[in-house]
C-alpha cells in the first residue's frame, strides 16, 4: 500500500482536552478513504490537522514522507486542498472570482496570473460542470451548486491529495450523490487521494476503498468498507443496533438500523 499521508504518535487537544490520542494511520495514495464515527470523536480535528491548520500537541503528520510542518504554507498548498465544512464566500463574489482563489499558491510578486492559471480555472470549471454558472454570484447558487464552485476552486488549486470535512452536509439526497459521484470519478479519472468526513455510513460503504473508523481518540478500524463494516463496529463506534448487509446495487455493506417504526408487509418492492 503506497503512502500519501500518514500520522505518528499524533495527539491533538484544544486546551487540555485531548481529542485524539498518540494515532497512528496511514492514508494510502490515489484512494478514497473516508472517516466514520461518532459526533464529537475528533474526525473534524483529524482532518484539519492533517491539512496543517492545527498544530499537534505531540507527533507527526507526513505528506509523502516529509513532516508537513516543516514545509512552507505555500509547498503545501501546492500538494494538499481542504475544503472546510460549510465554507463561507465574500458578498457579492462570483463564481469565476472563487474558483480563480485556487491559484493563489502560484502567485508571487514576479509571476501574476498566468497561461497556465487560466487553464487550470476552466479545466475546473468544466470538471465540476459549472462553466456556465462562471458569471453568478456565490451566493444565488443552490446549495449543490455552491458546492460544486468551492470543490471547483481546490481543484484549480492541482493539488493531489484533497480533504473534504463533510461535502454533503446539508444538501438533499440528489445533491450528495451529485457531489460523491463528481469527487469518485476525479479519483478515477485522476488517480487524486481523496480524504473524507462523511456522517452518512452507507454513502462512506459505496464511495470509499478505505474506511477509517474514529473512537476514544484511537483509529478503532480501518480498510475496506466489506471487511470492517458489520453490526458489531457499528454498535461499538456509534452506539446503534442495526442490521448490516448488502446494497443490492453496489454490493456494499448496507446498515439498516434498528428502532420504532410501522411494519408493513409488502408483496411487491419498491
Amino acid at each position: 500500500m503506497a503512502e500519501a499521508i500518514e500520522t505518528k504518535d499524533l495527539t491533538l487537544s484544544y486546551g487540555d482536552e485531548v481529542i485524539i490520542d498518540e494515532l497512528d494511520l496511514i492514508i494510502p495514495k490515489g484512494e478514497i478513504t473516508v472517516f466514520i464515527g461518532g459526533n464529537g470523536c475528533g474526525k473534524s480535528t483529524l482532518l484539519r490537522s492533517i491539512a496543517r491548520l492545527l498544530k499537534p500537541k505531540s507527533g507527526a503528520v507526513l505528506l509523502e514522507g516529509k513532516a508537513i510542518s516543516q514545509m512552507s504554507t505555500k509547498a503545501v498548498a501546492k500538494q494538499l486542498a481542504i475544503l472546510p465544512q460549510s465554507p463561507i464566500a465574500p458578498e457579492g463574489l462570483t463564481v469565476l472570482q472563487l474558483v480563480k482563489q485556487g491559484r493563489y499558491p502560484y502567485q508571487t510578486w514576479l509571476k501574476q496570473w498566468s497561461e497556465e492559471d487560466e487553464k487550470k480555472v476552466t479545466a475546473a470549471l468544466l470538471a465540476t460542470g459549472i462553466e456556465s454558472l462562471k458569471d453568478r454570484l456565490v451566493d444565488s447558487l443552490s446549495g449543490g451548486q455552491r458546492q460544486r464552485a468551492w470543490i471547483a476552486m481546490t481543484l484549480a488549486q492541482d493539488t493531489e491529495f484533497l480533504l473534504l470535512d463533510e461535502p454533503t452536509t446539508y444538501l438533499d439526497m440528489t445533491h450528495q450523490i451529485e457531489i460523491l459521484d463528481l469527487l469518485f470519478e476525479l479519483n478515477e479519472k485522476e488517480k487524486r487521494t481523496i480524504v473524507m468526513v462523511l456522517h452518512d455510513l452507507n454513502l462512506a460503504c459505496r464511495y470509499a476503498h478505505n474506511i477509517v473508523a474514529v473512537k476514544n481518540k484511537k483509529v478503532f478500524a480501518q480498510g475496506k468498507p466489506e471487511l470492517v463494516i458489520n453490526s458489531e463496529l457499528v454498535k461499538s463506534v456509534f452506539g446503534m443496533e442495526c442490521e448490516v448487509t448488502f446494497d443490492p446495487l453496489f454490493g456494499t455493506p448496507l446498515c439498516i438500523p434498528h428502532g420504532k417504526g410501522r411494519y408493513i408487509l409488502r408483496q411487491k418492492p419498491f
